[in-house]
């Protein structure tokens, strides 16, 4: 099997209140997720990855709270275009459940525990 492109999906500013502290809570379990995800052989990606320093370059800042959800959204449609898979981690998130429509849309497997990732 060759190597897929998989894109993590899940809280990222859901249930934070805005709280720093607790986006990089979630932030680190979409990172741990990336790397068993890597671990496995394929390229992880995390959307906060690529629209953190686009929405700073933008004018919205790099700080989290202050980043527009359409923004975030965006970023993230452009990203699952670019996939051949989603890793739908547990957690509520708005932004993931979208993820994972957009990829049911484009055909992508989803993927809703590390199990179910095949191994390269």
């Amino acid at each position: 099997m060759k190597p897929m492109t998989i894109l993590i999906a899940g809280p990222y500013r859901s249930g934070t209140e805005g709280d720093l502290q607790r986006i990089a809570r979630n932030l680190h379990t979409l990172e741990e997720a990336a790397w068993q995800v890597y671990a496995k052989g394929h390229v992880p990606l995390i959307g906060e990855w690529l629209a953190l320093p686009l929405a700073g370059h933008a004018g919205h800042g790099r700080v989290a709270e202050y980043v527009p959800a359409e923004f975030l959204y965006e970023v993230a449609r452009r990203t699952i275009a670019q996939c051949d898979a989603i890793y739908r981690i547990p957690g509520a998130s708005r932004g993931a459940d979208g993820d994972v429509r957009a990829a049911r849309e484009l055909g992508l497997p989803v993927y809703f525990s590390l199990d179910e990732v095949p191994a390269v």
